[in-house]
């Protein structure tokens, strides 16, 4: 299985495409596997003359754990985080890329455009936020002590996916409700680590307000946002494309915090878009 060998933090990823098209990375958000991309998303891309990689972020499927069933905190930062996106590129060779994160892999894609912006093409920062200020969340963090989650059964974890998928849609916007089912029970038999969630999130809690670095990054983004999404709000949205000099902003009414897949041809497009400016902005700067 192929992972990250730069040092030994070991992420799992996999490529789809030609070796020799422009990459894009998929970045998860918070929790999430490798498995949120999927793959019929993955071919539209590579049908646009993309090579695509996934992987699983640290503390999530096949990746490296950072504690065990008791830490909730892994000692690392949403810098480092975003650092584990370098690895990949530095595994596969190259020196930079087009970064595509959703929720806090958007954070991790605005780490690296920050701290390594010569190896960002373009970005695409898809229902994610600048900081951890309470404006820009749905569900503000009540603070006080934090405990370890318990693990849930396969079928518990994979009703309560379908459930989710029914009231994250909408009726314009529906979420896959078997697709979201099939993937938390795959996403289960990987690896249930809900404990690596935990330390994903003391890292998020630890996250700088960002507006300020983000007027310097200069690579050109896609800012893709529900109108309806409940957990970041989309005035985040609007904050991040306003300090961006070269963002575009799409905000979709009766998107919640996930993408459906009726707006994947958007997506897509905006994707590669963002990327041909990366692209021509890259060539005239050689």
């Amino acid at each position: 299985m192929p992972h990250t060998t730069t040092d030994d933090v070991g992420l799992y990823y996999e490529v789809f495409g030609r070796e020799a098209d422009p990459l894009v990375v998929l970045i998860s958000g918070g929790g999430a596997q490798l498995l949120s991309w999927r793959t019929e998303l993955i071919d539209l891309l590579v049908a646009e003359g993309f090579r695509v990689v996934r992987f699983d972020n640290r503390d999530t499927g096949l990746s490296r754990r950072f504690g065990g069933p008791e830490d909730i905190d892994g000692g690392y930062s949403v810098s480092d985080l975003g650092d584990d996106v370098v690895r990949v590129l530095d595994t596969l060779g190259v020196e930079a890329a087009h970064l595509v994160g959703h929720s806090m892999g958007g954070i991790m894609a605005q780490m690296v455009a920050i701290e390594h912006p010569e190896r960002v093409l373009s970005l695409g920062l898809l229902s994610t936020l600048p900081g951890r200020d309470d404006r820009y969340v749905g569900q503000p963090d009540p603070g006080g002590e934090r405990t370890a989650p318990v693990p849930l059964p396969r079928d518990v974890l994979v009703a309560g996916a379908g459930e989710y998928a029914r009231v994250a849609g909408s009726e314009r916007y529906p979420i896959d409700v078997e697709w979201m089912q099939q993937a938390a029970g795959e996403a289960f038999d990987r690896g249930n680590f809900p404990d690596g969630f935990a330390r994903q999130w003391s890292a998020l809690l630890r996250q700088p307000e960002r507006l300020g670095q983000l007027r310097s990054v200069t690579a050109p983004a896609l800012v893709f946002h529900g109108r309806e999404d409940d957990v970041v709000l989309w005035q985040a949205a609007v904050e991040i494309a306003a300090a961006m000099p070269e963002a575009e902003l799409q905000v979709h009414s009766g998107m919640g915090h996930l993408i459906p897949d009726a707006l994947w041809p958007v997506l897509v497009d905006g994707i590669a878009r963002t990327a041909r400016r990366g692209e021509a902005l890259a060539a005239r700067e050689r």
